[in-house]
């Protein structure tokens, strides 16, 4: 594509990435282990905390390196030639929590001689943090506000300031933390010629925030993310996106949540007593999916032009679908999400959920001979939505992440029905079936190679070919 490059050591495989100046270091991906107590669910599902009320994102702890491509990732915002859109990978480790933001910009823009009171009028993100919860409408001394603008070989500690509450106000505060930002364009930063995006990674260390290590698993904090933007020296700034889309920066009652450790499930003691299997077709059951993005085709149809239009194509119909991401910022427009939903009127009512496995069929992936392994994570979703309306900027943002499986490479198509990758989402479904809700999921990955595209069947496959659509597995006990 032209961008201009720089070098990504990831897995011991040097990739050309399109970010300026920085260079990322990857751990290889691993799962994070989830400690803590164990959780017991009787007939309603029972956890350390209630269900969750609002966005919440359960950040896996790592021993050593924070793994980029096992982080846990969730999104917001939108891609139009005026807005911008974010990926956010959350870990922590013994001494720090992690944030990264990458941003997809049609215009990056940032301050050569900025202060501290102007951070936000350029392209800037506001990270928000509570030690108390998302609880409460006013800010005390365990609320922080980290703010990191956008900058390129500039001293870091001149584009970033953190602030505290103090009286129920913002004051300014001199928390150690650190920032990494650069940006991904084949062009200058600031020239009003398109680019890419960029990157801003905040490092929190646990001792800043009066901590002598990382809090217990199921530790559960505010968190709260404001994305600036600005498209021309003389300004103005434009609209802010938030995490939550409701977030006041003030009140962190309206902050999502950041729990600390993955979730867990623990069944009751009891006999299984019987077994539904939810497919599309299958008694009945009508299973809508779809996928947002870049499809298998890069969105080439948008190309080069691709800030109008491709974040409102909709693939409705189609029969293959594409999980995607990668570190390489500059390849936004391959990037790929999958939605899917599942009606829960079949399993009986009045029972005890043991176990839930979502099983697709993956048939192939992008470059099998340079492709890696995906950690693919599925999240829950807390809206309906449309499969021939749905879109990538239309698309409902996750509401929790509860699962994750690694999707190996195919090096060649396997036939019908394709390869079997499960996902254990017990956790999920005992969730919406209390609820009398359907199982709204959504799947994406934090990858951080090139080639990383895996390719599954949907819903939409024909009548004689149904054993290669998704399904969930639901086993289930008596009270």
């Amino acid at each position: 594509m032209g961008l201009r490059p720089f070098r990504l050591t990831y897995l011991g495989i040097s990739n050309l990435v399109l970010v300026a100046l920085i260079t990322l270091t990857m751990s290889a991906p691993g799962f994070a282990q989830s400690g803590g107590p164990p959780v017991v669910y009787v007939p309603l599902v029972l956890r350390g905390d209630a269900l969750a009320a609002a966005p919440r994102v359960n950040a896996p702890g790592f021993d050593g390196n924070i793994s980029f491509t096992s982080s846990a990732i969730f999104w917001f915002g939108n891609v139009t030639p005026s807005e911008n859109y974010a990926d956010v990978r959350v870990g922590y480790n013994n001494s720090e929590l992690r944030i990264i933001i990458l941003v997809f910009d049609r215009l990056t823009w940032y301050d050569g001689s900025p202060t501290p009171a102007d951070l936000t009028d350029w392209d800037a993100v506001t990270l928000l943090l509570d030690k108390d919860g998302n609880l409460g409408g006013a800010l005390d001394s365990n609320s922080y506000r980290f703010v990191g603008q956008m900058r390129w070989w500039e001293t870091p500690a001149d584009y970033q300031a953190a602030y505290q509450g103090v009286g129920s106000n913002w004051t300014a505060s001199a928390v150690p933390f650190t920032t990494d930002s650069s940006w991904v364009s084949d062009n200058l930063p600031g020239d009003n010629q398109d680019d890419r995006g960029w990157v801003i990674t905040f490092h929190i260390p646990f001792a800043s925030l009066g901590l002598s290590g990382p809090p217990a698993q199921g530790s559960l904090w505010g968190l709260g993310l404001a994305l600036h933007d600005r498209d021309s020296a003389t300004g103005p700034p434009l609209a802010v996106k938030t995490w939550p889309e409701s977030l006041s920066q003030d009140r962190p009652s309206t902050w999502g949540q950041l729990v600390f450790g993955l979730p867990t499930f623990t069944p009751p003691a009891i006999a299984s007593t019987g077994t539904t299997s939810i497919r599309e077709g299958l008694d009945g059951a009508a299973v809508k999916d779809a996928h947002v993005g870049g499809h298998t085709r890069c969105g080439e149809e948008f190309n080069p032009n691709f800030y109008n239009g491709w974040g409102d194509r909709n693939f409705a119909g189609y029969e293959q679908v594409n999980i995607q991401n990668q570190g390489n910022l500059g390849d936004w427009p391959c990037f790929s999400k999958y939605y899917v939903t599942f009606p829960l009127d079949n399993i009986p009512p009045g029972k005890v959920i043991l176990s839930a496995l979502l099983t697709m069929y993956q048939f192939g992936n992008s470059s099998p001979s340079e492709a890696n392994p995906s950690i693919i994570q599925v999240l829950t979703v807390n809206e309906d939505w449309d499969e021939n309306t749905i879109t990538w900027n239309n698309a409902p943002y996750a509401w929790e992440n509860v699962g994750r499986a690694l999707v190996g490479v195919l090096p060649a198509y396997p036939g019908l029905p394709g390869v079997a990758r499960e996902w254990d989402i017990s956790h999920a479904v005992a969730e919406a079936y209390q609820k009398g809700a359907p199982l709204r999921l959504a799947l994406y990955s934090a990858d951080g190679a090139m080639h990383s595209g895996k390719y599954f069947f949907s819903s939409n496959m024909d009548d004689y070919t149904q054993t290669s659509r998704p399904v969930l597995t639901v086993t289930w006990g008596e009270q």
